[in-house]
């Protein structure tokens, strides 16, 4: 525990929240970091690569309240792309676009839309970590090396994941710069009205993969063998399947829990899931969605809904149904209120949590986005999995492709 409250109060990720409300806001536990064969401290920055990274950038600014921290471009001599680095809280999304015609970038967002191509991850030891992953078999994508500037070194590498999606491992503690060597600060021209709260969202509080049909189990083994994370959920048969569709999930996370990633895959069903639909749109193996952690959800979802944020509707019969509340217990939130702003809630025998799911944030039905508040759950909200899945279904069907 001590660590972690110290890597946050030194890099600032954690800004003024303190390591107990860390600790309640994503869920983590006590772990012994020295025991760990790849310590992974935290989540380092959500890579996305999108059709229009200027424009996008003053999106997740506007809508999702997230302030503008570094660039790269043009400008700087970057001649490939342009990125632009955006905070909230330790949550942190590089979006990158091409800007060269032949760049790598607009062939992969051809394939796939705008989505995620980078889960990266903050380690104590970039070199044991790549080390170890490749005497488990691991493609390693970069060797370890340092990159410099006036601010310092980093210390990086990578490997492959599922799909074309990677985990660039990061070594940030000899670096006083605004993310990386070939980056520049920058603050955008978009003023946050004066009512606006500091942030929206404190934290990334999972990364959802979806694969393919028979791959979820070869996947949690890698991240088990390669990356030393643990077994955290699963969640089979009734629980995630609905009259017409099915699927099948597994979470794992590293030791603290600070980084989970929940790994879903199709099954069986009369008509095509959600997995299915991500699978054929994105056009392979994927990061489908990022839950963000948050502590007043009422509040984060009246702001985005205010910016035009679109949110899964849930029908009233959700809320009407007696056996929900009974098994919720008290909330902070009166039922009334949920209701009124599709919230959905959970309990489990640690807590419970309320949560809340944006439509497809792009042209293609692939990446989505959850707002989720912990009071003691480790939980996902199995008992909302059902609703969640026929409220994606109800929009599978309005675009064509139950």
């Amino acid at each position: 525990m001590t660590d972690i409250a110290q890597h946050g109060n030194r890099t600032g990720e954690i800004d003024d929240v303190t390591f107990d409300q860390m600790q309640q806001l994503v869920g983590l536990v006590d772990h012994d970091s020295s025991q760990d064969p790849f310590p992974v401290k935290a989540m380092d920055a959500v890579v996305f690569i999108v059709g229009n990274a200027t424009q996008s950038a003053l999106f997740y600014q506007v809508a999702f309240g997230m302030e503008l921290v570094a660039y790269s471009g043009p400008e700087h001599g970057n001649r490939d792309h342009r990125a632009y680095v955006l905070r909230s809280g330790s949550a942190r999304f590089v979006l990158t676009g091409a800007v060269d015609p032949t760049s790598p970038l607009a062939d992969h967002h051809r394939r796939h839309g705008d989505g995620v191509v980078d889960l990266s991850l903050e380690v104590a030891d970039v070199d044991q970590c790549i080390e170890h992953a490749r005497a488990q078999g691991a493609t390693v994508l970069e060797e370890p090396h340092d990159v410099s500037d006036e601010h310092g070194t980093v210390r990086r590498g990578a490997i492959a994941t599922y799909g074309e999606t990677k985990h660039t491992l990061i070594d940030r503690s000899g670096y006083s710069g605004p993310y990386l060597p070939g980056y520049v600060t920058r603050h955008g021209g978009y003023r946050k009205p004066a009512e606006a709260p500091k942030r929206l969202f404190q934290a990334v509080d999972h990364c959802v993969g979806n694969v393919a049909m028979g791959e979820m189990d070869q996947w949690v083994a890698f991240y088990n063998r390669v990356m030393g994370f643990v077994n955290m959920a699963e969640f089979v048969g009734d629980d995630i399947m609905t009259d017409y569709s099915a699927l099948m999930s597994k979470v794992v996370a590293n030791g603290n829990h600070r980084v989970k990633f929940p790994l879903n895959e199709p099954a069986l069903g009369k008509k095509k899931s959600q997995i299915d639909e991500f699978l054929e749109f994105y056009g392979d193996s994927g990061c489908q969605h990022i839950a963000l952690a948050t502590n007043d959800i009422l509040s984060t979802v009246n702001h985005m809904r205010a910016a035009g944020v679109e949110f899964l509707q849930t029908p009233d019969s959700y809320y009407d149904d007696p056996e929900l509340r009974a098994r919720i217990g008290e909330v902070r939130l009166p039922i009334e209120t949920l209701k009124e702003n599709g919230i959905l809630v959970d309990r489990d025998e640690d807590g419970y949590l309320l949560q809340i799911f944006t439509k497809p944030i792009g042209d293609r039905p692939t990446v989505f986005f959850e707002l989720i508040e912990r009071h003691g759950s480790l939980g996902f909200g199995i008992g909302n999995f059902k609703a969640l899945f026929e409220a994606i279904e109800r929009e599978q069907e309005l675009r064509g492709n139950l």
